[in-house]
């Protein structure tokens, strides 16, 4: 079955591992009225007090709000968002297919909404991004 993917601009920014720094990152975001894709905030783990937050989905005056909080556009990153049907095995099937076209992932988060989940991917490059979009979307060999 085919997915719905959109390939989405990935954004990061550096944080402090502390109470309010994720909000602190976020509010100029919200100010400039950013509808955000997704959002993705985690501890580094090879560096103490430190964390980075991904966003995805800036688009006009957001995007100018972002930079001037200090979000770069992530380079060597592509992102896509994977829309699919909520059941059981289906990130397997989808993470089974991808890698059977020799496609990895640098990253994936998912999340259920409904009956349907999203599949947040990142990718080393375009190509590789692009060769999922295809494959998933139906276009590739497999669907």
């Amino acid at each position: 079955m085919p997915y719905e993917v959109t390939k989405v601009e990935v954004w990061t920014r550096e944080i402090d591992d502390r109470a309010g720094s994720l909000a602190t990152a976020l509010e100029p975001l919200a100010k400039a009225g950013a509808d955000l894709m997704f959002m993705i905030a985690r501890r580094y783990t090879h560096v103490a007090g430190k964390g980075v937050v991904f966003v995805g989905g800036l688009t006009g005056p957001a995007t100018k709000a972002a930079e001037t909080a200090g979000f770069k556009k992530a380079s060597g990153m592509v992102g896509l968002r994977v829309e699919g049907p909520n059941k059981p095995g289906d990130a397997f099937e989808v993470a089974k297919l991808l890698g059977g076209a020799g496609i990895s992932l640098r990253g994936v988060s998912a999340s259920v909404i409904g009956p349907k989940y999203v599949q947040i991917m990142a990718f080393d490059n375009a190509a590789e991004a692009d060769k999922a979009a295809k494959l998933l979307s139906g276009g590739g060999k497999g669907k």
